[in-house]
Formats: C-alpha cells, sequence, structure tokens
C-alpha cells in the first residue's frame, strides 16, 4: 500500500495553484468570547465547486498520463467529488461519468451537469456504486478517480493543512476536519503533523456514520449499517477507506461525534458570525465546538468548514427554524 508523504502534498499544491482558491482562514471575535479560546476556520466553503474536493479531484487528474486521461474520467460520488471532478475534467478538456445517489441533493447534481459532466444515478440502499464505477469504466475505457482513497487524492486534500499552516501566526493546538471516508483529514493530518508534531487532529462524523471514531477505538475498519441516516449527505461511507485509516489510525487524536440538530445550529451560527453558507457536512466540526464536544478553552482550534453545497429549501429551513 503507498500511503502519501509531506512531499506528494506540496507537490500536489504547485499542481493545482493556478486553478485552486487558497481560501482564507477566517476568525470571529463573537465565537472566541462564546468558547473561552481562539476559533480559526478555514473556509473551504469558497473553493472552486465550493468544496475542498476541487484539490483532490484536480491534482489526481493532472497525474493521469495524456494519452490515457484524453479518454475520460469516471467517479462515484455523493456530491462534492462530483463537481470537483466535473470541473477538473473540464478544465483538462476531458469528458467525465459520475456515478451519483439518486436521493443526491438536487444543487449538487445539477452543478455536476453544468460542469459537462455526464451524470449516472444509483439507489445507494440497493445497488453498489463501486462497481457501477468500475464497469463504467472498464466498458468506456476511462480512468477512474476515488473520492478519497486514493493518494493522489489524499495528497490534494493535505493542501488545506499545508494552506493552514502558512496561513496561521501561530501553532494550533488542536485541528478539527470532517469526515466521511477520510480523505480529507488524512492529509491535512500529514500537513499538520509535519510542521506541528504535537498538534491534536480530530475526525468529526455525524452520529449515525461514527465508523471512523469506532475504527480508531477498535483499530480495524468498521461498518455502519443500512438504516443510518444523517442531514450530512457528504459523510455517509458505510467504512472508512483502507489507505485514509492507514494514515489516520497513525495521525489522528480520535473522532468526535454531532448530532443532526447541533449540525443545524452550527450551520446557523457560521451564517450569522461568518456570513458563510455552509453545507451540513461542511459543519461538523463547528458543530463539536460550539455544542462543547471538544474544550477549545485557552487553546488555538482550527476548523476545516469542507464545502457549501447545501440545497436551498434545506437551509432556509434551518434560517426559519430559528
Amino acid at each position: 500500500m503507498t500511503l502519501p508523504n509531506i512531499d506528494d502534498i506540496r507537490a500536489a499544491a504547485n499542481r493545482i495553484a493556478s486553478h485552486a482558491v487558497r481560501t482564507p482562514l477566517l476568525e470571529s471575535s463573537q465565537i472566541n468570547d462564546i468558547l473561552g479560546g481562539r476559533l480559526l476556520i478555514k473556509a473551504e466553503t469558497l473553493q472552486t465547486t465550493g468544496s475542498f474536493k476541487f484539490r483532490g479531484a484536480f491534482n489526481a487528474i493532472s497525474q493521469i498520463p495524456d494519452k490515457i486521461r484524453k479518454n475520460g474520467i469516471v467517479a462515484f460520488s455523493s456530491g462534492n467529488h462530483a463537481q470537483g471532478v466535473a470541473a477538473a475534467a473540464l478544465l483538462h478538456g476531458v469528458p467525465a461519468v459520475i456515478v451519483m445517489p439518486e436521493d443526491a441533493p438536487g444543487l449538487k447534481v445539477a452543478n455536476t451537469i453544468d460542469y459537462g459532466a455526464e451524470v449516472v444515478l444509483y439507489n445507494r440502499y440497493t445497488e453498489d456504486r463501486e462497481a457501477i464505477g468500475a464497469r463504467i469504466a472498464e466498458q468506456r475505457g476511462l480512468s477512474l478517480v476515488k473520492p478519497y482513497d486514493d493518494p493522489r487524492v489524499i495528497a490534494g486534500q493535505g493542501t488545506v493543512g499545508l494552506e493552514i499552516i502558512e496561513q496561521i501566526d501561530t501553532l494550533p493546538d488542536q485541528v478539527l476536519a470532517p469526515c466521511g471516508g477520510g480523505g480529507l483529514i488524512a492529509g491535512t493530518a500529514i500537513a499538520i503533523k509535519d510542521a506541528v508534531p504535537d498538534a491534536y487532529i480530530y475526525a468529526v462524523e455525524p452520529e449515525e456514520f461514527d465508523d471512523t471514531a469506532r475504527s480508531l477505538k477498535l483499530r480495524s475498519r468498521q461498518q455502519v449499517g443500512p438504516e443510518a441516516n444523517s442531514i450530512c449527505d457528504s459523510l455517509m461511507p458505510a467504512t472508512p477507506g483502507e489507505i485514509t485509516f492507514a494514515i489516520n489510525q497513525r495521525l489522528l487524536s480520535g473522532g468526535l461525534i454531532v448530532s443532526d440538530d447541533e449540525v443545524r445550529k452550527a450551520m446557523l451560527e457560521g451564517f450569522r458570525r461568518l456570513k458563510l453558507v455552509i453545507e451540513p457536512g461542511g459543519a461538523v466540526g463547528l458543530a463539536a465546538v460550539l455544542s462543547g464536544v471538544i474544550d477549545c478553552r485557552n487553546k488555538t482550534t482550527v476548523i476545516v468548514c469542507s464545502g457549501g453545497n447545501v440545497d436551498p429549501s434545506l437551509f432556509s429551513e434551518i434560517l426559519r427554524a430559528s
């Protein structure tokens, strides 16, 4: 198994520099007062395609040899990787086919199509997206770009951590990032630990999709049941990736769990205090600090708000409920 390292992340940063947004590290004095510590927010909601996923997708696609890449790309995703791959493929001038669940947010499906991709829908409860993606890749001669269990993708996501270190004016005590398959937190952990070996790094998950937290405790990859559900549509893989878990088991301090209600409150506070539109999966880190799942008193805490692709109807509902 090949694991990415800090040199891979630095190389990824160079590859994506002309196309990815160097997103800001935001701070709110109001939130700092509430927490009794300093909170810095990496706003990947402002990234190209509205999430960090563009970083990994572009880095992976750019490394596929031209004569193979020209045939096209296939990927499977609930939405953010879909948009990232579609946009990166468009920038490389190659076609993309994206396998998406039928219940994916309409905004994510529409945006993926707008980036020029062909979308193939499947039933997440009765069909296997990996099998569908592999079949399409074989039938059409396309290159498969996985959403997280790919060293090139992980290295691309790790540029988030690299930028945090470059932007921050003090060493972070703890860093939190959303965790689905584990690519973002794995790449971020590599970059943060290279610069600040003593920093605590936490994966944050919705309570019914806590597979990484349980896997870290039990030291083996665990799986959630088919009945699990959450508003965090971007954080719903059933089990951690093989490559990502190998990294996360070595580098992470643990996993944090938040409820859907805590996520809703965080989305509202993110809009009120930071003027950010954050999707549910992107708001879990903010939910963890605001709900007191982790102690931020007298500490410098960094969280990644990983995406802003929330359906308008859901976001309106959350704002009205306030």
